[in-house]
């Protein structure tokens, strides 16, 4: 027994040792498992890209060397690319002169023919093209098909107008004594719903000629086998937010085939520098529409919104609309449109609205000044603009110097107070979207606009360059030379017009006068109505 008791005493000892002994052997093989796991995954991996091609990770969508989709523009053939696939990804990065905005082939954006509905946008311009290009194209990019431009000033200059006629699905048309005397003759023009506006300068003038343009392009967008049309100003973008897409063809075509207007509210650029000199690439805060907001934070943050302008907006709030061309179609002023046969069926868009760059640039004081006549007094400006900020605008260009200008730009304009914009931004009265600026920063980057130029003075060689120079010289003056007869002759041929209306008024059917551009309901409105 003692022995026995012997033998075991050193019991203890041997059996801490082995317990020792297991744990360096556990960890052994955790370390061991450690190494072998990640190898194993690593292999793992290699062998599925090996034997199946690559493997479709999100990442990899987004690459144009897959021919994959601009986000938000699926169904849509214009959204495929054919790349190399020798490209580096990293190519993607690099700053180009080459038309390589990698979403689509190249900067002719051609379309299927197939493709619906087809869109046209219209407008009355004398921008140049630093302005044009990057409205049309972002346009382009959302799915507009072709675009009826009817120009004067810089916008009809030689070295402008041949580069736009030289994009694919642009039709120019220019401000010529023929194209004035084809209007006076127009159906609306000897119509009283437009009367009003008619005898005024700036403004109203401008009114009335998009009005004529309007008309005509009617026609032109059913020839052309259009679907929808839209009159838009070259500072306005379509924001087509609420779609499956980022795409204007999206939205409309999810538009109820009974449904003959779409309105787009409109949304104003809020800036916050008063040294913008690219609004659509430096603006992305934005002033909502009293139609997108709720009543009680329309008129409950109303003052803090205005900052002592006559308005809620600068200018105009009643948006603007994209009609179904169908018979008997007729703009109703450049903000609506009409039927001649019937009341058009209309919605109004609850998420989309048109995104309004007014004076965004410090510079828009001196060039509505320069565009106008008028005397800079209270009573004289009414006859040239429509709304009150355009009138207080206009007195302060032409009376104050320089540094007065800049001041009163910078307290009625510009949105300097953080603290006041972040309590908007919170409230909903502001906005930020940063799609336009993507878009059209991505395009200029891209090469897309010089290679437009770089491609148009390659068309016109040199000799048939100053030919089209001399050319359009000659129309210009022509058209400049027609001005004044205009003017004349629509007195004469529209008082004799009105006088066969007024004796005849019973059998011409009565329309509203045309809807202008209205201000959004101020904090007095009893009663809020449908523009």
């Amino acid at each position: 027994m003692a022995g026995l008791y012997t033998s075991l005493r050193p019991q203890p000892q041997s059996s801490s040792s082995s317990s020792s002994s297991s744990q360096q052997s556990f960890f052994s093989k955790v370390l061991l498992l450690l190494t072998i796991l990640p190898l194993s995954l690593a292999l793992f991996a290699f062998v599925l890209q090996w034997r199946g091609g690559g493997v479709d990770d999100p990442i990899s969508r987004w690459s144009p060397e897959e021919s994959h989709k601009f986000p938000g523009m699926d169904s849509s053939p214009l959204a495929t690319v054919a790349h190399s696939s020798s490209q580096s990804d990293c190519s993607l990065l690099a700053h180009t002169n080459t038309p390589s905005f990698p979403y689509y082939k190249d900067w002719k954006f051609k379309l299927h023919p197939d493709l619906r509905p087809k869109i046209c946008i219209t407008t009355s311009t004398s921008a140049g093209l630093e302005q044009i290009l990057p409205w049309m194209f972002y346009h382009k990019v959302i799915g507009v098909t072709s675009f009826l431009l009817f120009v004067e000033g810089k916008a009809a200059s030689p070295d402008v107008s041949k580069v736009l006629e030289s994009i694919p699905g642009v039709k120019v048309i220019y401000r010529t004594r023929k194209l004035e005397e084809q209007q006076a003759k127009s159906r609306i023009w000897n119509e009283t719903w437009l009367s009003s506006f008619f005898y005024k300068p700036c403004n109203y003038e401008l009114f009335v000629k998009q009005s004529l343009n309007m008309e005509m392009a009617i026609v032109m967008a059913r020839d052309a086998g259009m679907d929808w049309i839209i009159h838009l100003d070259t500072d306005e973008l379509i924001h087509p937010a609420g779609a499956r897409e980022y795409s204007l063809r999206q939205l409309l075509l999810d538009v109820p085939s009974n449904v003959d207007m779409v309105i787009f509210p409109n949304y104003e650029s809020s800036v916050e520098r008063d040294d913008i000199k690219d609004p659509f690439t430096e603006v992305s805060m934005f002033k909502k529409n009293y139609d997108h907001l709720t009543k009680d934070t329309y008129f409950g943050m109303y003052k803090e919104a205005t900052r002592g302008n006559p308005n809620y907006f600068l200018t105009y709030g009643n948006g603007k609309a994209a009609a179904r061309i169908q018979d008997h179609l007729r703009p109703n002023g450049a903000h609506r449109w009409h039927n001649y046969m019937k009341t058009p069926k209309e919605i109004k868009l609850e998420e989309a609205a048109v995104l309004h760059y007014t004076y965004s640039k410090f510079s828009d004081l001196t060039s509505r000044r320069d565009r106008c006549g008028c005397k800079p007094t209270k009573e004289d400006v009414k006859r040239c603009f429509m709304l009150e900020f355009d009138r207080s605008a206009f007195i302060i260009a032409s009376t104050a110097t320089e540094d007065e200008m800049l001041n009163w730009y910078r307290e009625h304009v510009v949105w300097t107070d953080k603290t006041v914009n972040l309590k908007l931004l919170r409230k909903g009265i502001l906005t930020r979207i940063y799609a336009p600026m993507v878009i059209v920063q991505g395009l200029r980057e891209s090469g897309v606009f010089s290679s437009i130029v770089s491609s148009a003075q390659e068309y016109l060689s040199k000799d048939k360059f100053l030919a089209s120079f001399e050319s359009s010289n000659s129309t210009k003056a022509a058209a400049s030379e027609s001005l004044p007869l205009r003017k004349i002759g629509r007195i004469q041929h529209s008082q004799a017009a009105r006088r066969v209306l007024e004796e005849n008024a019973s059998h011409f059917e009565f329309h509203e006068e045309a809807v202008p551009p209205r201000p959004p309901p101020g904090i007095d409105a009893d009663v809020i109505t449908e523009a």
